[in-house]
């Protein structure tokens, strides 16, 4: 799927000077006029990044970063902001935007963060496989497995497992071989990799 540059601006000069420029350096560009037209068009998954005004009415930038977030829409935000208006652009970029731009907009300053913005996605998407993979490998456990696993991840000693478990330290060493088989792990580092990949995605 094609990378987009979705820009939401209530300007309709702005909209139309940017989606020229993008588009001369060969950018995929949608535009629209308010950030709730934005979000009824644009769907989960689709791989981009917005140019979104920080002062627009009915919906500001503040605003769609809040609805973006609530639809799970997880593509880079970069606002862009008139003068004075720099102190709002720093709350966003605390609230989930990845920059902001201050207008008028530098055509260099502006490639740069869309190119951030696509190797940001780029390490997102990496980033939800592996975590997909170890979601994947961990189901293969048994209840068992899956119990010991969680204590090794912690950092706990076989005999501490066993104890924990009510079970016999050279029993856990059998289910600790299993477990390592299972996920491919070499190592307890690649146990406990695995246990925090699970764990960013289930937060």
């Amino acid at each position: 799927m094609p990378f987009v540059v979705y820009i939401v601006d209530d300007e309709e000069p702005v909209r139309e000077s940017l989606r020229i420029l993008l588009e001369t350096h060969g950018f995929d560009v949608r535009s629209f006029a308010s950030g709730a037209d934005f979000l009824t068009a644009v769907r989960r998954g689709d791989p981009g990044c917005v140019l979104a005004d920080l002062q627009m009415p009915e919906m500001d930038g503040l605003h769609l970063l809040t609805e973006m977030t609530s639809a799970g829409l997880r593509l880079p935000v970069v606002m862009m902001t008139g003068f004075g208006q720099v102190a709002i652009a720093v709350e966003a970029m605390k609230s989930g935007a990845m920059d902001f731009l201050e207008k008028p907009l530098s055509e260099e300053q502006l490639l740069t963060c869309i190119e951030r913005a696509k190797a940001s996605l780029k390490q997102q998407q990496q980033t939800t496989e592996r975590q997909a993979e170890a979601s994947g490998r961990i189901a293969k456990l048994t209840p068992r497995e899956k119990d010991i696993f969680d204590r090794l991840a912690l950092g706990m000693q076989n005999k501490m497992v066993a104890l924990e478990l009510d079970i016999s330290p050279r029993t856990v060493e059998l289910h600790r071989a299993r477990i390592m088989e299972k996920l491919g792990a070499a190592s307890l580092s690649d146990l406990v990799r695995l246990a925090l990949q699970l764990e960013n995605r289930e937060n």
